[in-house]
């Protein structure tokens, strides 16, 4: 089993006198300098002069650009997306490290798959909350904290397990405890998770909504019984509180034996070799060759893949019913 970390394994007082950046004021930076500054560590916000650092602004945070951030910072928590995290770290924040400081990384991805090599002298660390930005301000908020791995890469200080705990815990991330793993295992399970699970959940949500409107059912009551409702992400949800079978109890005895009954009929061997082949091109590198030759060629596969897909009648079919099922909030 792997080691679970939970606030009494860290000590806050690491970090007294320590000067804390965060490198990117998105949804996720923003997230975290607020929990941080909520657990009474100031921050100094390192941001290019666009919407993000003017909300840095209006949020009473110091703003300044990343080179002078990373100068003025002996823990620098790098919060920007992956795509670019390695061109701004080499531009802006490479020549800034000094020996002793602490460098915390949300996601594994480059230091993984080696866009980034830190220098020896600093410690590398992840903090990496499974959740959104929102999710995990509202776990601090409302002291429920939020599901979380955290990783150590590079310890050059001889302390870089009790520093990574201690910055964990500012952040409210050991409330629920944070799992142990490599930079390796943390991205190459997120990655996973969005190139094998949610693309199969697209894929059979979009096909049960083209049977049953060939099937005559009305629009409405499709999307509606089929998510619409908030049914099913209520079902998800007590998964990760209860478990799957366990929450089965939720369900009437019709509906447990429909699900038992069934299951059996979905388990295709393809789909197992789908997931592996998924899980080989992460672990060889070969997505993360694919995802730097997407960026730096400015995204049109993406944005042709997104084009498309809007374009589907499915799809537009579903904004249509929102809009009408919504009308009465707008």
């Amino acid at each position: 089993m792997a080691v679970v970390y939970r606030d009494e394994h860290a000590d806050l007082g690491l970090l007294l006198n320590r000067r804390i950046s965060v490198i990117g004021y998105g949804n996720m930076g923003r997230s975290m300098a607020l929990n941080l500054r909520d657990s009474a560590f100031p921050v100094l916000i390192g941001n290019q002069a666009d919407t993000y650092s003017f909300q840095a602004y209006q949020d009473g945070f110091e703003v300044t650009s990343i080179a002078d951030a990373v100068v003025r910072s002996d823990v620098v928590l790098l919060l920007l997306p992956d795509e670019v995290t390695a061109q701004v770290y080499l531009h802006d924040i490479a020549a800034g490290l000094t020996p002793g400081d602490t460098l915390v990384f949300a996601a594994g991805y480059n230091v993984a798959f080696g866009f980034i090599e830190p220098p020896p002298f600093v410690d590398v660390v992840l903090v990496a909350p499974q959740a959104v930005g929102e999710g995990v301000r509202d776990g601090y908020v409302e002291g429920t904290g939020y599901p979380c791995a955290v990783a150590v890469a590079q310890d050059a200080s001889g302390q870089a397990w009790a520093r990574v705990l201690a910055v964990a815990k500012a952040l409210g991330a050991l409330h629920r405890g944070a799992i142990e793993l490599t930079f390796q295992q943390e991205a190459e399970l997120d990655l996973f998770m969005q190139q094998a699970l949610l693309p199969a959940l697209h894929s059979v949500l979009h096909t049960a909504l083209e049977v049953l409107s060939r099937e005559g059912f009305p629009a409405e009551a499709v999307f509606s019984s089929l998510y619409m409702s908030g049914e099913l992400g209520y079902i998800v949800s007590k998964w990760s509180e209860m478990g799957v079978l366990p929450s089965l109890q939720l369900h009437s005895r019709t509906g447990q034996y429909g699900i038992l009954s069934r299951l059996e009929r979905f388990k295709e061997v393809k789909l197992t070799r789908q997931m592996d082949s998924v899980l080989d091109a992460i672990r060889s590198g070969d997505f993360a060759q694919e995802w730097a030759a997407e960026y730096a060629d400015n995204y049109p596969r993406l944005d042709n893949l997104l084009r498309r897909l809007q374009s589907t009648t499915v799809w537009q079919e579903e904004q249509e019913v929102l809009a009408q099922l919504h009308q009465d909030q707008r």
